[in-house]
């Protein structure tokens, strides 16, 4: 989203970057070598943009003496828990295609310059030597938004002279926002240079405030146990003294309450942490209540709160089959995070998220779906904190009906000196505190975030690829352990999952394949789901790179793997949920069998005998590929 900035903005800048320049010559600071190797982690794995970058940027108050400029926002009364709102700006005399318009939050957030921090931004991948901004914008969007704004349509005549002609006229132009509560107040900032060089031109007179910034929100459900007669609840609130949620005939739990805070957050001496500081968030408090006497494959309602801090609507769910039943009806991906619902910038957009949402709720509303598993990269905040609270507004039409299992990956865990096995800084300093917070799962322990359950026909292997694997391993000696002890006759399919692949056409860790994978041959896994690499990929049945057996054609043309004399499992990547998909290269290895490079999710049925899967298309609802793994 380069946006150049007119002749006028420049000059008014040059003088003040000329300064900036003496005050921090280029030979003054070098990269260590660990902080260079960061910041090419950093950008190799993440999506950088002049928005994403912007607190490295020179931050100024404009030399403008425009007494006519004005930000207000058109709202009726204090903000709801979500709505869009119109932020108009005015009095302009010169519209440029570099101004643009700011959501700070809190409104008391330091939009200048801090020059003392410097190395906390290098993560975000820009070296450049610049004085930085103090703190991080929720979201921005251009005022070229309004396509009406550069041609100055909107006009107004602000000064008249002796003979009644208009002297000065000024632009005006409109900006629709998309928010949500995050319990904080929110300013408008009205900024000129774009997003290399920005400068303050204005702000909102009066912060906005929530009318309820304590509402019972976001509430997701996931399952405990294999019983599916109980199911975690959770959800966010301002309040941290204990609500309930109330369901079914009359029963009620009370809330337990955490919450985290910036001095929980990973950091490191040389490269401190977004999560640390620019990009941090209070996250208000976390509550979770179980709600127990439930029956397997059964519909109650539910509704979460208090009468201090007020009750969510009242929300249909239905409970999984219970582990050894029939029937599972599941979907799974990865990589999904979150985009915009007002085409703004944000610090991170997994473009395919809102088509992916869109189609897997419909699946939700149509009675389709019993459990959900998202493998890991859930909602891409990486030490940017306000945006768990969208991504988990974003997944509430999903997550507050079904359960909603979850795999920890790189952007939840990964970051040097942590414990985490890779040493990127791809979590952005969160280290899975948020990730565990809000989504608890039925692990071991904290920071042990791998777990096993069973659904239907179906035992799940859930593992952290991003914690220790290798053999004599914690979490090698709990995989060994757990996988041994399935009983086949209860729950025939046993599907491994994670985030990071085993194979993939762009590559994969060979030390994890050749660690993990006699695991799965030993204990006849028949499915292997990852993400981490964004698109769909499907293998023959294999074991060391080598096809061992390969699928067979049905009546219908669908690729049938027949199990029932076991060779090795099917691995497929499903990692195309959301973020920018990676295009496939042009030489592919033999065993990868399918590969499509398009945003969707997999939808799959087993039963005792056939575990079938579809990967649907969420922008054409088609099913791309299908494949049915048989035992007879």
């Amino acid at each position: 989203m380069e946006q150049r900035a007119t002749t006028h903005h420049v000059n008014k800048l040059s003088f003040i970057l000329l300064i900036l320049s003496l005050a921090f010559p280029s030979s003054s600071f070098e990269l260590r070598p660990s902080v260079a190797d960061s910041t090419f982690l950093h950008r190799n794995d993440t999506a950088i943009s002049d928005f994403r970058v912007l607190n490295r940027r020179a931050l100024f108050q404009c030399p403008d003496l425009n007494p006519y400029l004005q930000i207000n926002v058109t709202t009726q009364g204090d903000l709801s828990d979500e709505q869009f709102i119109t932020v108009n700006v005015s009095g302009v005399l010169v519209p440029s295609d570099g101004d643009w318009v700011a959501m700070v939050s809190p409104s008391f957030s330091n939009v200048t310059t801090c020059l003392r921090s410097e190395a906390y931004y290098l993560q975000t991948g820009d070296t450049s030597i610049l004085p930085l901004l103090c703190h991080y914008p929720v979201k921005a969007k251009y005022v070229t938004s309004d396509p009406s704004y550069l041609s100055c349509e909107s006009q107004k005549c602000q000064k008249y002279g002796n003979n009644g002609d208009c002297e000065v006229r000024t632009c005006a132009g409109s900006l629709s926002f998309h928010v949500v509560n995050i319990r904080t107040n929110i300013d408008f900032v009205f900024f000129a240079g774009g997003f290399s060089t920005p400068c303050i031109l204005t702000k909102t007179d009066v912060p906005l405030k929530f009318s309820n910034p304590n509402s019972p929100l976001h509430g997701h459900l996931s399952s405990i146990d294999s019983t599916a007669t109980s199911m975690r609840l959770t959800w966010v609130s301002g309040d941290k003294e204990p609500q309930q949620v109330q369901y079914g005939d009359g029963k009620s739990q009370t809330s337990e309450v955490t919450t985290f805070s910036a001095a929980d957050m990973c950091s490191s001496v040389v490269v401190p942490s977004p999560a640390k500081d620019f990009g941090w968030h209070d996250p208000g408090y976390i509550h979770t209540a179980v709600m127990s006497g439930l029956q397997p494959s059964s519909t109650f309602n539910y509704k979460y709160g208090s009468d201090a801090v007020g009750w969510s609507a009242e929300i249909q769910f239905r409970t999984p089959p219970a582990g050894g039943s029939d029937e599972l009806k599941f979907l799974v991906f990865g990589d999904m995070g979150k985009a915009p619902l007002d085409s703004s910038a944000e610090h991170y957009i997994q473009p395919g998220s809102i088509s992916v949402i869109k189609g897997m709720t419909e699946e939700v509303e149509n009675g389709n779906v019993d459990s959900i598993f998202h493998i890991g990269d859930i909602s891409y905040a990486t030490g940017f904190l306000v945006e768990w609270d969208y991504f988990l507004n974003l997944i509430t039409p999903l997550a507050s009906k079904v359960s909603y299992m979850t795999a920890i990956g790189n952007h939840e865990r990964d970051y040097s000196d942590s414990g985490s096995w890779y040493t990127g800084p791809d979590s952005g300093g969160e280290c899975g505190v948020p990730y565990e917070t809000y989504f608890p799962m039925p692990t071991p322990a904290k920071d042990k975030p791998w777990y096993s359950i069973e659904q239907g026909s179906v035992h799940f292997t859930v593992i952290s690829t991003e914690h220790d694997w290798t053999e004599k391993s914690e979490q090698y000696e709990w995989m060994k352990t757990e996988m041994a002890s399935v009983d086949r006759s209860k729950t025939p399919w046993l599907v491994f999952t994670g985030h990071r692949p085993m194979y993939s056409s762009l590559g994969a860790d060979d030390q994890f394949l050749e660690t993990v994978e006699p695991l799965l041959l030993n204990n006849k896994v028949d499915l292997v789901l990852f993400g981490h690499v964004h698109n769909y990929e499907r293998t023959c049945s294999i074991y060391k790179s080598e096809c061992l057996a390969m699928p067979e054609k049905d009546k219908n043309g669908i690729d049938t793997y027949d199990n029932t004399n076991y060779t090795a499992p099917v691995q497929a990547i499903v990692g195309m949920a959301g973020f920018s998909l990676d295009k496939f290269p042009d030489d592919a290895p033999s065993w990868s069998l399918v590969r499509i490079s398009e945003f969707g999710y997999v939808r799959a049925h087993a039963t005792k005998d056939e575990l079938k899967l579809e990967f649907v298309n969420s922008d054409t609802k088609n099913v791309d590929d299908s494949f049915i793994i048989t035992k007879k």
